[in-house]
Order: C-alpha cells, then structure tokens, then sequence
C-alpha cells in the first residue's frame, strides 16, 4: 500500500510543470500533441523540458534544440536520441515562459 501511495505522489510530482490533457493525446509528437509547459519563467520552464524528457526516455540524450513558431505561438522541438539508439523529435509548448525572466 506504501509503495503504491508513494508511485502516485511520484507521478503527482513529476507532472507539475507540465500540462497533459491525456498521455496517449500529449505525447510531444507533433505540433498538435506538444507538450505544455505550465512554468512562467524561462530557467523553470526549460528544465521542466529537460526534466519531462528524463522521465519519458530514460538514458537518452539531447542531440539538438529549435525554437519554432506556429500560430504565433512559440514552441520548442528538442531533437533526442533515446537510450536504444532510436531518433525522437519532441515538440514542447513554450507560451507560458518563453521570454519571461
């Protein structure tokens, strides 16, 4: 019973930053499916990126970064090689920080 109380205060933790409608929807495959990132500063904001991508693909590391816009509206794709040797583009909505001190 501990151990399941605490896997739910874990994944409770793990998602504060960061906004997900449903896991399957918000995958961060797509413009569409990004990821959004409820922090309003940039420093919080882009380690929440980074900390989202930990949680998602463990082992992985961070090959590249584009900001990108669509709809006037500024997103982050960050370019990841997984812990398999596998290629992932994940599309972060940055909104609520991006240029935000």
């Amino acid at each position: 019973m501990f151990i399941a109380a605490g896997m739910l205060l874990s994944s409770c933790l793990s998602h504060k930053n960061v906004l997900t409608a449903n896991d399957a929807e918000r995958d961060g495959s797509t413009f569409g499916k990004a990821i959004v990132i409820t922090e309003t500063h940039e420093r919080p904001g882009i380690d929440a990126e980074y900390a989202w991508i930990r949680q998602h693909y463990p082992g992985s590391k961070t090959q590249g970064q584009a900001l990108m816009y669509r709809d006037k509206k500024p997103y982050d794709l960050l370019h990841v090689l997984t812990a398999d040797g596998s290629k992932v583009d994940v599309y972060f909505d940055i909104s609520n920080f991006y240029g935000k001190f």
